[in-house]
């Protein structure tokens, strides 16, 4: 299986989620999208240990299955249908969510979050152990 995580799911397997533990060592490939590196390094920065939590965000990347997703051409587009859906139906959520979402549809992974407002959009599986 194919997961993209989520700025919280990263967050609560630091915290020792054995149930998100579980779930991403069943996991092929993991994925973390460029969005959620840059709110890890922006939430890392206004803490009082930036060094050693991007560092263990740096060993977390080098692990065989987990890869850095960046912006492709494709996730972009994928970003102007999300956001319009989400538009027309009158339903938004925060836009670097919506990179994330369109991170995860892009790429067929199902997205390992614990914010609801993902399941306003079409076609995105939310798994949230």
């Amino acid at each position: 299986m194919k997961v993209c995580l989520d700025t919280n799911a990263y967050s609560n397997l630091r915290r020792g989620n054995k149930k998100l533990l579980e779930l991403l060592n069943g996991c092929d490939e993991i994925l973390v999208p460029a969005a959620v590196y840059a709110e890890l390094t922006y939430g890392f920065l206004r803490g009082g240990r930036p060094c050693e939590n991007a560092s263990l965000l740096d060993s977390f990347l080098e692990e065989g299955q987990v890869s850095f997703q960046p912006v492709t051409q494709s996730i972009a587009e994928r970003w102007g249908y999300v956001k319009a859906a989400l538009a027309k139906r009158g339903a938004p959520i925060p836009e670097n969510d919506i990179w994330i979402a369109a991170t995860a549809l892009e790429t067929g992974a199902r997205l390992v979050s614990y914010d609801r407002h993902f399941d306003s959009v079409g076609g995105l599986i939310r798994l949230a152990p």
